[in-house]
């Protein structure tokens, strides 16, 4: 798998025409006070967001991470993380799954200060200090504890860590939207075949409601920022392999990670296009995955010993 064509480059942006499983329809992302994000595209084209980039971010996360086994799955085995433990030993989150990742309060807010304490010390902070981030090795830290923070971005909030100030934006972004769209309505009821007219607030009776699913366009993009990862300052086989690790999450959401709700499940219409640099020609999955080992056992010397660092949640 060559990454030559990364070198110079500012971005690689790819985009992956979706269309749903069976049918036409899908359900798209909602929020609070709002139900389905719609808008108007630049062209007056009636638009809808499909999954926003913070939900995004967690499922390009959760495809690394093998359930089963509570390990990284096959090909990211080695590669670091931190491991959150109750006191009597008992797995309890990771920083690849847990929300905010290294700045997790089960991570950053324990009783137990060692790892905080080691944050500290190896991120140089000082008294009064302007933030740096490669005078203050905070790529670096992140790397040896945290690989997946570095993709992802971090935002260490906790004041006696530089004030709360350490951040690094996300390198790889991602959302899904529909153009076209259109709304296809329906409804149901909920049966009570016992009392139909029993109270509803209680679970009871008939209960008639309706949705809203859509039809439209659908299509993912992902943008990798290439200069924010040599920004970092990190040695070459470590900039390797977070440009790997980042198409590794891609490829792995497109091939297994498009169901994304019961009424939205997915599939790649087509192949994904690169968009720039021109250059370049998108490894398949397995591509990377037979890849990533040699690439994480060349960049090993740079992650913590042992790379799965435990903290105690108490």
């Amino acid at each position: 798998m060559k990454l030559d064509a990364f070198d110079n480059q500012s971005r690689l942006v790819i985009h992956a025409s979706l269309k749903p499983l069976a049918g036409t329809r899908f359900q798209p992302t909602g929020f609070p006070d709002l139900g389905a994000a719609r808008y108007k595209g630049p062209n007056g084209d009636d638009m809808l967001l499909v999954e926003s980039a913070q939900s995004m971010a967690n499922r390009l996360e959760a495809v690394c991470w093998d359930e089963a086994s509570d390990d990284w799955v096959e090909p990211l085995r080695g590669l670091p993380c931190v491991e959150v433990q109750s006191k009597d030993g008992k797995k309890m989150i990771n920083s690849v799954l847990a929300a905010h990742r290294l700045n997790s309060p089960y991570i950053l807010e324990s009783q137990d200060k060692t790892f905080v304490e080691k944050l500290k010390a190896e991120l140089e902070i000082k008294e009064l200090t302007a933030i740096d981030l490669r005078l203050l090795v905070l790529a670096r830290t992140l790397f040896k504890y945290d690989v997946n923070s570095l993709v992802h971005g971090v935002f260490l909030a906790k004041k006696e860590i530089a004030g709360g100030r350490m951040r690094l934006p996300r390198a790889l972004s991602a959302f899904i939207e529909a153009k076209s769209v259109t709304i296809a309505a329906s409804g149901g009821v909920k049966i009570d075949a016992i009392n139909p007219s029993g109270d509803a607030q209680k679970g009871f009776g008939h209960v008639p409601f309706h949705r809203e699913e859509f039809c439209g366009q659908i299509t993912a993009y992902f943008i990798l920022d290439l200069a924010l990862i040599r920004g970092f300052g990190l040695r070459k086989d470590a900039e390797t392999l977070l440009q790997a690790l980042s198409l590794f999450k891609i490829q792995s959401f497109l091939q297994d990670g498009l169901r994304l709700r019961t009424a939205c499940d997915l599939e790649v219409d087509g192949n994904p296009k690169v968009e720039r640099p021109n250059a370049f020609t998108l490894p398949s999955l397995k591509e990377i995955e037979d890849a990533l080992p040699n690439l994480i056992q060349a960049a090993a010397g740079g992650f913590a010993s042992p790379p799965k660092t435990v903290v105690t949640y108490s």
